[in-house]
This record gives C-alpha cells, sequence and structure tokens, in this order.
C-alpha cells in the first residue's frame, strides 16, 4: 500500500485558522500578552468587585497588514504545491499507464447505443419535448422568484434532504444555495425526461437511465472545489494545507492503483485480519485447494445438536460476519449454542480459471458438508447461505432433492437471489456486449477477474455513497480517511475464475436459468420446486445488490418448500449484519407469501430493532436436542491452525 506523503509547509506567522463551520464567525483568541496575564491571575492593584461591572471588552484587534500578507503568500503557496502534486501523480500515472494496452473498448457498457435509441424516441414525440423545457423553464422561473424573495429576507423552502449538501453553507449562503437548487432541478430533470421515453426496450432505457443518473451525480457541484463552500472555507481557514494533503491523499491513492485512481474508503493501516477483525476464536479443521473448513470455540457448556455451516460469497471474504466483537453474527451464534462452522473460500488464482458450479458444487458444498458432518458426529447440518453462496446452496438443495441426498435439515439465505427477472441494475452488466468486454479482461489476466473489478462495479451502484463522498471529503477536504471497519472489509476483494464468472452471469443474470428449471450442475437440470426441507430467507429494504424484489421471487421459486421470509430495514450488508445489542433499524414479519412483495408488506408487521432473535428462534426449532458443547481441538481432525485460517488473508 502507498504511503501518504507528509510534505511539511513553512508555518505563517499568524498560523493557520482553525476549520470550522464554514459560515459561523470565529471569535479572536486572547493575545499571547493577554493569555500570559491570564495565567498570573489579577494584578496587585486591581480593584474591582463582583458588585463592579467589568471594563469595556476592548475591540477586537484586526490582522496587520503585514500578517495578511504572509497569510496570502502561505495560502499562494500551498495552492501552487497542491497544483505541483497533483500534475507531478498524473505524470507518473501516465507513464505507468504507458506500457499497458489501451482501454478494451471506447465504449465498454455499450451506452452509445443506448443513448441513441432514448434520444431517438424522445425526438419522435417533439410534443413531449416540449412539454419537458416549458417545464424546466417554470421550475427555474420558480427558482429565480425563490432567490428574490430569500434576497428580500424571506426564508426559503428547505429543498429536498440530500447528504451531498448537509453543510449549513449551501443552505446560508445565497449564492450557493442557487447553484444547490438549480444543479437539483436540471439533474431531476434530466433524470426525469430519459424515464419518460416510450417504445424503448426496458433494459436499454434501464442503461440510459443508469448513466444519466451517473453522468448527472458526477457533475454535483459538491464534486468541485470552486463550487463546494466547506471545501473552500477549510482551505482558507487552512491557508491551503487541507488542499495539500488532499492532493497528496489523490498522489497516493494513484500510486496504490498504479497509474489507475484508487480512491481509498478506510483507513486500511488500522485492521488487520486475525488481529482486530476475524478474531472470533475457532480452528481450521480442514483445508484443500477450494476452502478451509473453520469450526468456531463454543461460548455454551451445551450446544445444539444439529450444527450450522456458512457459506459466504466468493465474491467477498467470509469476515464481513465476524468485524469486530461487538457486531459479529459468528460470535453471537456461538453464544446461542450452535456448533458454527464456516467455509472460508480460497482467492481463486489462474489455476482454477477453468472451474465452474460443478467444482463449487462437489468440492465445496458438498465436501464442506461432509467434513462438518464427519467432526461434529451429527447426521444433518443446517447450511446458510449468503449472496452468490446462497445462489450456490439453493442450486445444491434442488441437486440434493434430486439426488435423495438428505443431509441439510433446513436452510437460510442471507440477500441471495434465485429468481434474477428482477435482480437490479446488476442486470445493466450482462449483456453480450459488456461479457465480451469481462472475458477479454480476464484472459488479460489469465483467466480470472480481477477483485478491483467488481468492486468499481459495486461502487458504481452507489456513486454517491462510494465514490464522490470520499472524493470530497479525502482530496478537495484533506482529510484522512475513516477507521472503519466495514470499508475496510469492502476493499479487501477476491478474484473469480473466469469459467465460474461467467457461467454465473450468462445463466442467472442473463438467462435466469435456475429459476425456470433449465440450470445445469452436477450433470442434472435442476428444479427449485423440488426442495421441501424448511428455509427461511432474509431480504433487506434498502438491498442495492439483491433488491428486495428479486428475493421475494427466489423465496417463492422454492414453491414445495416451508418458508419464512423476513425483510430487514438498511442494505446488502448492514441489513444482514445488524446486531440485537446495536438497537438500529427494524425488520418485518409476514408467515403467508402471496403473490406480490408489495402484499406481503402490506400484510406485514412491523417489529424494532434486529431480526437475528427472530431468526434464531426458527433455528433453534430446527436444530434438534442439546448435547455437550463440541470443542473443536477433539473433533475427527486435527486443527490446521487457528481461525480466521490462511486463505482469508491472501491478499487480490
Amino acid at each position: 500500500m502507498a504511503r501518504r506523503p507528509t510534505g511539511t509547509t513553512p508555518p505563517p506567522a499568524a498560523g493557520p485558522r482553525k476549520p470550522g463551520r464554514p459560515t459561523s464567525a470565529k471569535p479572536r483568541g486572547k493575545s499571547a500578552k493577554a493569555a500570559a496575564d491570564a495565567r498570573r491571575g489579577p494584578s496587585p492593584d486591581a480593584t474591582a468587585t463582583a458588585d463592579e461591572a467589568p471594563p469595556a471588552a476592548p475591540p477586537p484587534r484586526q490582522p496587520s497588514a503585514e500578517n495578511s500578507r504572509e497569510m496570502l503568500e502561505t495560502l499562494s503557496m500551498n495552492i501552487a504545491r497542491a497544483a505541483m502534486t497533483a500534475q507531478a501523480a498524473i505524470a507518473e500515472a501516465a507513464l505507468n499507464q504507458a506500457d499497458r494496452p489501451a482501454a478494451l473498448s471506447p465504449d465498454p457498457f455499450n451506452v452509445g447505443p443506448a443513448m441513441t435509441q432514448v434520444m431517438t424516441g424522445l425526438a419522435s414525440r417533439p410534443e413531449k419535448l416540449f412539454a419537458a423545457q416549458a417545464d424546466l423553464f417554470n421550475r427555474y422561473l420558480d427558482l429565480w422568484a425563490g432567490a428574490t424573495r430569500q434576497a428580500a429576507g424571506e426564508t426559503p423552502a428547505p429543498p429536498p434532504a440530500d447528504k451531498r449538501f448537509k453543510d449549513p453553507a449551501w443552505s446560508e449562503n445565497p449564492m450557493f444555495d442557487v447553484m444547490r437548487r438549480s444543479y437539483l432541478i436540471t439533474s431531476d430533470w434530466m433524470n426525469g425526461l430519459v424515464s419518460s421515453v416510450e417504445d424503448v426496450d426496458p433494459r436499454t432505457k434501464r442503461r440510459a437511465e443508469f448513466f444519466t443518473r451517473l453522468l448527472t451525480d458526477a457533475f454535483s457541484p459538491s464534486n468541485f472545489l470552486a463550487s463546494n463552500p466547506a471545501a473552500l472555507k477549510a482551505m482558507a481557514e487552512t491557508n491551503g494545507e487541507s488542499l495539500v494533503k488532499g492532493m497528496q491523499n489523490f498522489a497516493a491513492d494513484l500510486e496504490r492503483g498504479m497509474g489507475k485512481l484508487k480512491i481509498s474508503q478506510a483507513d486500511y493501516g488500522r485492521f488487520e485480519v486475525g488481529v482486530n477483525v476475524a478474531t472470533a476464536p475457532g480452528k481450521v479443521i480442514w483445508r484443500d485447494e477450494l476452502f478451509e473448513l473453520i469450526q468456531y470455540d463454543p461460548a455454551t457448556e451445551k450446544q445444539r445438536a444439529i450444527p450450522l455451516l456458512i457459506f459466504p460469497p466468493w465474491i467477498n471474504k467470509f469476515y464481513i460476519l465476524d468485524l469486530q466483537p461487538g457486531n459479529s453474527m459468528i460470535r453471537w451464534l456461538s453464544a446461542q449454542g450452535f456448533t458454527v462452522f464456516v467455509c472460508s473460500w480460497v482467492n481463486p488464482d489462474r489455476d482454477k480459471a477453468e472451474w465452474d458450479f460443478d467444482q463449487y458444487l462437489e468440492k465445496g458444498i458438498y465436501r464442506a458438508v461432509e467434513k462438518a458432518l464427519e467432526q461434529s458426529g451429527a447426521d444433518s447440518l443446517n447450511a446458510v447461505g449468503y449472496c452468490i453462496g446462497g445462489t450456490l446452496l439453493g442450486a445444491a438443495l434442488a441437486h440434493m432433492a434430486a439426488t435423495g441426498d438428505d443431509r441439510v435439515n433446513a436452510a437460510t439465505f442471507f440477500a441471495a437471489q434465485h429468481d434474477f427477472a428482477e435482480a437490479g441494475d446488476l442486470l445493466l452488466f450482462t449483456d453480450e456486449h459488456w461479457l465480451a468486454e469481462i472475458e477479454k479482461k480476464m484472459d488479460a489476466a489469465g483467466g480470472v477477474l480481477p477483485g478491483a473489478a467488481m468492486a468499481d462495479t459495486f461502487n458504481a451502484l452507489r456513486a454517491n455513497d462510494l465514490i464522490w463522498s470520499f472524493f470530497v471529503s479525502n482530496y478537495l477536504m484533506g482529510k484522512d480517511p475513516p477507521a472503519f471497519d466495514l470499508l475496510f472489509w469492502n476493499a479487501d476483494q477476491t478474484r473469480m475464475p473466469k469459467a465460474l464468472h461467467l457461467n454465473y452471469l450468462r445463466s442467472m443474470y442473463g438467462q435466469n436459468l435456475l429459476s425456470k428449471g433449465e440450470f445445469e450442475i452436477g450433470g442434472i437440470k435442476v428444479d427449485l420446486s423440488n426442495v421441501q426441507i424448511p428455509l427461511y430467507f432474509q431480504a433487506s429494504r434498502e438491498d442495492h445488490i439483491a433488491p428486495m424484489n428479486s428475493v421475494y421471487r427466489s423465496a417463492r421459486a422454492f414453491s414445495n418448500a416451508d418458508v419464512t421470509l423476513t425483510l430487514a430495514g438498511s442494505g446488502h450488508i448492514a441489513g444482514v449484519v445488524n446486531p440485537p445489542s446495536a438497537k438500529k433499524y427494524q425488520h418485518w414479519l409476514n408467515p403467508d407469501l402471496p403473490e406480490t412483495l408489495a402484499e406481503w408488506q402490506a400484510g406485514a408487521e412491523e417489529r424494532p430493532g434486529s431480526w437475528w432473535e427472530h431468526w434464531s428462534g426458527w433455528l433453534h426449532d430446527r436444530s434438534g436436542g442439546w448435547v455437550k458443547a463440541r470443542d473443536p481441538e477433539k473433533g475427527a481432525f486435527p486443527p490446521l491452525e487457528s481461525a480466521p485460517g490462511s486463505y482469508v488473508k491472501v491478499k487480490s
């Protein structure tokens, strides 16, 4: 990881001003003499008493012309330093990229044809364009009228809440207030215009909507120094030091990305896997070429007879379920009396380029089930699948049903999809044009998709939160990235084998074969409706990767199973990792599973806080009686090393 430069700047004579609210006036501090007098206490001839009025405070001293000149010189010097730092970093990045092949395609997402179709659709209905232009003009008339009333002293109506403009300066300064409002009007109008087009293929229209939103997000005035009042205030208050630090951050991120900007989302040096994240005690009791099987230490004297085996996604590392002791699902499950096993997938390299779902079924799901049962001495187990791990587990359950394999007693799915008809914006990245680009990228990397490629895609789905907020904070404001365990985990990506990943994108997102009963795994076309064991589905209301509609359709695809579904507040990660002690968000329950999610929601009961306790009750009812707690060191397999093992520490 690139180390951030720590250059110094000659201090100005008066010192940089301390940062504060962008529009708040700062009382001036005491002079050095006044501070010394205050430390010495009252002089011997001081005769004022409590009944006497204190002497009038002298008027605040204005900065001298000399101090002002020195502050201006320091500011100018720091702006020049920041510019030189940025120019040097860009030049070095250009040199780093010079020996690399050019971009695979000038339009890898195939946006051009989509926008052409949308514009053609709009042009074919000139009356709609005229109405849209009139609407925009009226919105600006309202804006100008409001600005005039504000200038006359009237309090303006508050704009819609938007985290990009939460700083008070956006409201308190009329110029920035108008700038913000005009941007919101224009971006809302542009996005609405694209969404209103008719007679265009729905997926083509969705691609145009997605990239129009990306474009309007990128052009927010908050993303530019000259139009961001908070960044300008920080620059003024620090005499340009914030901008110098920001450009040093920019240079370090370019260096870390080897010429490609890789925005830091967290202070990565503050965390270490196995030291202050992924610290739940346990042992690696099995290791092969595909996974390590971890059994966690018991936290109770007795445990349920039927153990629990968790299959996390191989797109990410398993320790999202074991970040810190306070939010570790693994620790919490152990404390509930469950024997917890976790499959820690290998970070695949070129040797697994041709591995497909068949290998991940036989050498992954089935072998992990076999070894967990041998280690625990149980006849069956309960399984959990998270995200793509849940997709694989669902296919495996259908394969088990077809072959008469009854080793899985019940299964739980966290944010997992099996019916991809409403899989959200990720569907945009699965047309053949984009898949051809992905395949070229994987071939260039030796048969694996680099971890950063998937991270870039996921970040684009929430660009304001995962790209632009850090761009502003790190570069324009010159702040250090936060020490945030979840974002550290988010940046710890894994690679994906070419055959497996392309099959996943084509078969699931592209053709939705699993829900149709046409997906082949282990030499059999599997049918989800053959699964008859109890299933628990968890969906999250604001999930942008596994949308709640998609998870709901997936739950209904297991039409002959006893399905329980819970809808949690928040998104793909926080909706899942929400310990009861946090007392955050809420969840909804409905024992029925009607045809649509809207009907389910209409009849659902809202409950405060985490859904974990409801799931724990469901799991206890399906986990048999109590047995003596299982010690990982006394099972069928001798421990290989302590949790979290070695595979999770392999970097991409």
